[in-house]
């Protein structure tokens, strides 16, 4: 009587779970790269994880580009519509119209970079555009506190466009800050 071997089981490498470490170790994915990242293959180590440039976006942050670029684009449109009556209206006094003419064309080119930062997906260019806009509030108040020192008067207006200002630098800022900070890995 000839006996029958048993079966050869057929080991399933996939379900095996040291195999499989074994073999991502060879490959080398499934460890932390220098930016803490988890490949969960060799392809999407080679290319590039898509999340990792996925922007954690702030509460609020497209209606505050909104608001932004609305505001500049109204106001450069003013200034270059009506150049007279913009300064008149802040500091009671008449000046030459190409100079604010001049600012509403810098408005202009302003509001253009934040009409693309609203519509972009990409954190740097975001970054960039609240930088920019940043800088604007904060050398439109430095100008203005000059301006309003040399003068020595102080209107209402000069007032009312020194808080907003500064509120509107404040919340760039916060916004600025707050997407710049790295996220934390779960």
């Amino acid at each position: 009587m000839a006996s029958t071997p048993p079966p050869l089981m057929k080991k399933h490498s996939q379900t095996d779970l040291v195999s499989r470490l074994k073999s991502r170790k060879v490959l080398g994915v499934g460890g932390e790269d220098d930016d803490g990242e988890v490949h969960r293959s060799k392809i999407s180590q080679m290319l590039g994880n898509e999340m990792k440039f996925a922007v954690r976006e702030p509460i609020g942050l497209r209606l505050w580009l909104l608001i932004s670029a609305v505001l500049f684009t109204s106001t450069s449109l003013m200034a270059l519509a009506f150049p007279s009556q913009l300064y008149e209206l802040i500091f009671e006094i008449t000046t030459t119209r190409i100079s604010i003419r001049l600012y509403g064309g810098a408005l202009l080119c302003i509001s253009l970079i934040l009409w693309n930062g609203l519509y972009t997906v990409e954190k740097v260019i975001i970054q960039w555009t609240l930088l920019t806009e940043a800088c604007y509030f904060g050398v439109q108040f430095l100008v203005t506190s000059i301006t309003l020192l040399e003068m020595g008067t102080l209107s209402n207006g000069a007032i009312v466009l020194l808080l907003s200002q500064t509120f509107f630098l404040f919340i760039t800022l916060i916004y600025y800050h707050h997407l710049g900070r790295r996220t934390k890995k779960t």
